[in-house]
């Protein structure tokens, strides 16, 4: 007799594992790295109300406990107000910032930091079918791209 994997929301429990050891095969990074790496996009994604995290949560089991644990963690704004304001064209770039500090600290460089939105991308898109989140701007929205302009305008 075959005793199937246990299931989360009708979704094998294993899919954040899968997930971070793509990351880690295609970043050269150790798992451990990879799911804190995850954690922190997840975390930047989620402060932002982004499509990503809300899209990510729903088709991988564990992957908002992972957020909010990263959230915890690096001492990330939880209150209501604080993340409204982190939805501003201000906050958006304090967010943006913060996350790619709290990369560098895993050891990630610029470099590697490019690396590993778009190997998120790929894993979402071949196994999932969710498409459309390569770069920073997907993950935290638009607004840095008109807010960079109006500056330039000026």
């Amino acid at each position: 007799m075959i005793i199937p994997k246990p299931l989360i929301s009708g979704v094998p429990s294993h899919m954040l594992n899968d997930l971070t050891a793509h990351l880690a095969r295609h970043n050269g990074l150790s798992e451990d790295a990879s799911r804190q790496a995850l954690g922190i996009v997840l975390n930047a994604a989620e402060r932002q109300d982004s499509p990503f995290a809300t899209a990510m949560f729903k088709t991988i089991p564990g992957a908002r406990a992972l957020s909010a644990r990263t959230g915890s963690t690096i001492g990330a704004p939880v209150g209501e107000i604080a993340r409204l304001i982190e939805q501003t064209p201000g906050g958006k770039r304090i967010v943006a910032q913060s996350m790619i500090s709290e990369l560098h600290k895993l050891g990630l460089d610029h470099k590697a930091i490019g690396l590993l939105l778009p190997s998120i991308s790929t894993y979402m898109d071949e196994h999932h079918a969710l498409v459309g989140f390569g770069h920073l701007g997907d993950l935290i929205g638009s607004d840095l791209d008109a807010v960079a302009a109006a500056a330039q305008a000026a």
